[in-house]
């Protein structure tokens, strides 16, 4: 054989070699992408990609978590996928079984399961766990966890012991399985932008006068029927505080039954109802209750840091159809108001 002709048979077999051992490659990378990966459970799970997160950090938390194989193949199939940059971020749900190329698929894609959730103003925390566990999105005792509870209020630098008053009422869209922290954070997140237009330097406010606010605004939210009437309520309220004379507000004593009590919603209030003996009874007790009984709007937050200035003292329902309220200045014309409506509701008008 010719030094020529071995030359071309040594390249000829250089390449076979080259385009055997490149195909294994290329087959057992594409068999690892595709194979399920080890994470096992019957049930999804969900993982989080920060805002600005690296591949880097993605990948090495994905192998950590058990949900890929390789942190190293998800970032070679970004790279020569050129997706590297497009990651979102947001929650994703991962199910069992998922390739490492389904879970790369799906956090390029950012594809998330949504849910509307609309949570009206004046909602309990307890009304709006319920809520999100009746739209399959997560569990009351998951959503009320104590612990991220704490870790919420210590990020917030909230002085309370819940988060009542801080979920702002909003519609939201989650995905189902979206965990209890990232939901509670994000209704806290929008409380506080909408606070910001309100209150511009709350950030230099007193902690605790701030809650103050938010526990007045709370009850603001749950004895106003009209809009433009909430400062005029805000004000009754501030001018009792001002002389340390109990707020009396019936919104208190329904937070009671409901929340405190577990009992159903009252049709009416009755004698021994004033009577409760609970430090959120503002008949019994002069002073702001020990915190929100509900989560206020916009309207009932204005109100509770702009009130009106007025020397009302008293305000009782005037028109149970347009939620009108009368407005006094003393108990002598309070009476009178309280005479007229019984008598206009016992006379039918």
């Amino acid at each position: 054989m010719s030094k020529k002709k071995y030359r071309s048979l040594k390249i000829a077999l250089f390449f076979f070699i080259f385009i055997f051992a490149a195909g294994l490659v290329l087959s057992a990378y594409a068999y690892f992408l595709n194979r399920p990966s080890t994470y096992i459970s019957e049930e999804s799970n969900v993982f989080k990609v920060t805002q600005g997160e690296s591949l880097a950090a993605i990948a090495d938390r994905l192998e950590r978590g058990k949900l890929i194989r390789s942190a190293l193949l998800i970032k070679l199939l970004s790279k020569v996928s050129r997706t590297d940059g497009s990651i979102k971020s947001g929650y994703f749900r991962i199910l069992p079984g998922d390739s490492t190329i389904d879970i790369h698929n799906v956090l390029v894609a950012g594809y998330q399961e949504q849910v509307k959730v609309t949570l009206p103003e004046g909602w309990t925390s307890n009304k709006v766990a319920g809520h999100l566990e009746s739209k399959e999105i997560i569990g009351i005792e998951e959503l009320m966890n104590p612990s991220v509870t704490a870790s919420l209020l210590q990020s917030y630098g909230i002085p309370a012991e819940s988060l009542e008053g801080y979920l702002f009422p909003d519609t939201y869209f989650f995905p189902k399985g979206y965990p209890a922290y990232g939901i509670l954070e994000r209704m806290v997140d929008n409380f506080f932008q909408h606070l910001e237009t309100i209150v511009p330097d709350y950030r230099d406010w007193d902690k605790q006068l701030l809650h103050e606010r938010i526990v007045l605004a709370s009850i603001v939210e749950r004895e106003y029927r009209r809009s433009e009437e909430a400062p005029l309520i805000a004000s009754v309220f501030y001018n009792r505080l001002k002389n340390n004379v109990g707020l009396e507000s019936c919104a208190t004593l329904v937070y009671i039954i409901t929340e405190v009590q577990g009992r159903p919603q009252p049709e009416f209030l009755t004698s021994e109802d004033i009577k409760i003996d609970s430090a959120y009874n503002t008949y019994l007790w002069a002073g702001l209750p020990p915190g929100p009984i509900s989560n206020p709007g916009t309207v009932a937050l204005k109100a509770a840091f702009y009130p009106a200035e007025t020397d009302y003292w008293y305000f009782l329902l005037k028109n149970p159809a347009t939620g009108e309220h009368y407005f006094s200045t003393d108990l002598e014309e309070h009476n009178w108001a309280k005479y007229y409506y019984l008598k206009s509701v016992g006379t039918g008008g």
